[in-house]
């Protein structure tokens, strides 16, 4: 017997789809169903370690936590994160696979690539009673049909029903339901069973005579319109969703408010954006992503981010004025991840890990003494953390990178950190003497509220601002967060209609 499938398709990125799964994700698990999300392919720089040391999309992660599941490599077999405008490194059933152009990716590695996703997706739906798919991008990209395994030949491969996804906060949802309907093929149509209108706002009365037409031409029911909800609190999938950053000009163009500035470099090649999201949503905090140099001055703390190109990004630091901006600051410098391997002494790739196999080093800012040096390994690892140098309570993070740190003498760890499934401590980061300037590998030390609460009242106090006077319990409201998001859906979804479907297939 084969395990259920409801696939989630959208017309284009960024319509919802993710947040959708997740959602519907809860619902079903609340119902008592064995439910498990996959997507097959995904492109993003935001990605998340399994408890087993695999790398997955940080949206796969979510919605695993949605259906109150452990995350599994399973559930997103190839991640792509891009390294440039047309190449990439896949991440093949959590590990690193290679590095390729977009060109040889799709015209050679698809089908090779195929059978690794389906024996994912086979085991994934083996121990589960139902399987959430998502699709990427849009099933009626015609140019990329053939090498599509994502959308529609995923759908067919799981004999899924398939929910289509439009976001009318973008404009034109209408001629976006019905153009991807058309553009696909007789076979691939006949797989969507109704459509969704996502991210509305006003009087949905004003919509009913265009959903009673795209009823009748497209002759598929709107299982429902979802209001916008504000302030949900749950991360973004991927970059799309950095045009709607806060920047410094949206948010500080006006006099100081008695808030923290804390400004993140926009590095060209960021990864893992939304590790910054918990801290940004703190009422004692103004977050901001810096796009010009100009803008650090207005900062009092700068953090650089991780990035998947960390020598690029690092030139990049030098050549756009930023580098001389970080080093005449005299608030909290932080960097996470490849924002930390910059602050040292330098950079060495030998292998050419992120250069296509040609050898390279650069200088880094010289902020801290060590030296990183980078691997063709790439460490993905769970951890838990204790600060060295201030009192700070311990942590809980990731690790997802490929260098190692070369400590020179008279360095100091910033912390020390257990991996998942191990014994011994290992140093992490380093820092100054006073603790202003500190890097660490670990992803996710900001959606720790302890670890955050106690680091925004430190540099509150380093910056000669008055405490703050309250906190948000990211942490401790993200289950209500998404058991929001899903009683939302329940209201705005037909759910009767789904569960028919589904239950047709069992």
């Amino acid at each position: 017997m084969r395990t259920p499938a409801l696939m989630i398709l959208g017309t284009a990125s960024h319509t919802g789809k993710s947040i959708i799964t997740a959602g519907l994700g809860r619902i079903f698990a609340d119902e008592g169903r064995r439910v498990a999300p996959f997507k097959a392919q995904n492109m993003s720089l935001n990605s998340a370690a399994t408890p087993d040391g695999f790398e997955i999309g940080r949206a796969q992660a979510l919605q695993a936590e949605a259906c109150r599941v452990t995350p599994r490599m399973e559930m997103n077999p190839v991640l792509i994160k891009p390294s440039s405008e047309t190449g990439a490194q896949i991440v093949l059933q959590g590990r690193v696979w290679g590095q390729v152009t977009a060109a040889d990716y799709f015209k050679h590695r698809t089908e090779a690539l195929f059978p690794s996703v389906l024996e994912s997706y086979r085991k994934l739906a083996a121990d589960h009673d139902l399987i959430l798919l998502e699709g990427a991008g849009s099933p009626a990209e015609i140019n990329l049909r053939a090498y599509d395994i994502v959308n529609m030949r995923m759908a067919h491969a799981a004999e899924a029903d398939c929910l289509l996804v439009g976001d009318i906060d973008r404009g034109g949802v209408f001629a976006s339901l019905f153009g991807t309907v058309e553009l696909l093929s007789a076979e691939d149509r006949a797989r969507i069973r109704g459509f969704i209108i996502n991210k509305f706002r006003g009087d949905e009365s004003l919509l009913y005579s265009g959903v009673e037409m795209m009823e009748q031409r497209l002759g598929i029911p709107c299982v429902g319109v979802v209001h916008y909800l504000r302030d949900l609190g749950l991360e973004e999938e991927d970059g799309v969703a950095m045009e709607d950053r806060r920047t410094a000009g949206r948010q500080w163009g006006g006099p100081r408010d008695g808030r923290l500035r804390v400004g993140v470099v926009a590095l060209p090649h960021m990864a893992n954006f939304t590790d910054f999201d918990a801290l940004g949503m703190e009422p004692a905090v103004s977050l901001a992503f810096l796009e010009h140099p100009e803008e650090a001055a207005l900062a009092d703390v700068l953090i650089l981010p991780g990035t998947k190109q960390t020598v690029d990004d690092l030139n990049w630091l030098h050549g756009r004025g930023f580098a001389a901006a970080l080093a005449v600051h005299t608030g909290p410098l932080i960097g996470i991840c490849g924002g930390f391997q910059m602050l040292g002494l330098s950079i060495e790739d030998p292998q050419g890990v992120e250069n296509g196999g040609s050898s390279r080093s650069t200088d880094g800012l010289g902020l801290l003494p060590v030296r990183t040096v980078m691997e063709a390994e790439k460490t993905v690892r769970r951890a838990t953390g204790r600060v060295e140098g201030w009192a700070a309570p311990a942590f809980a993070g990731y690790e997802i990178h490929m260098g190692e740190t070369v400590y020179e003498p008279g360095s100091r760890p910033f912390s020390r950190i257990l991996r998942e499934g191990g014994l011994e401590e290992w140093a992490d980061g380093a820092r100054d003497e006073t603790v202003r300037v500190w890097g660490s590998y670990l992803h996710g030390l900001f959606d720790d509220d302890a670890f955050r609460h106690n680091f925004v009242d430190r540099a509150r106090q380093d910056c000669g601002l008055p405490p703050a006077v309250g906190h948000v319990a990211v942490t401790a409201e993200r289950q209500a967060r998404i058991d929001r998001w899903a009683g939302h859906l329940r209201k705005s979804l037909k759910m009767d209609l789904i569960r028919g479907w589904i239950a047709r297939q069992a």
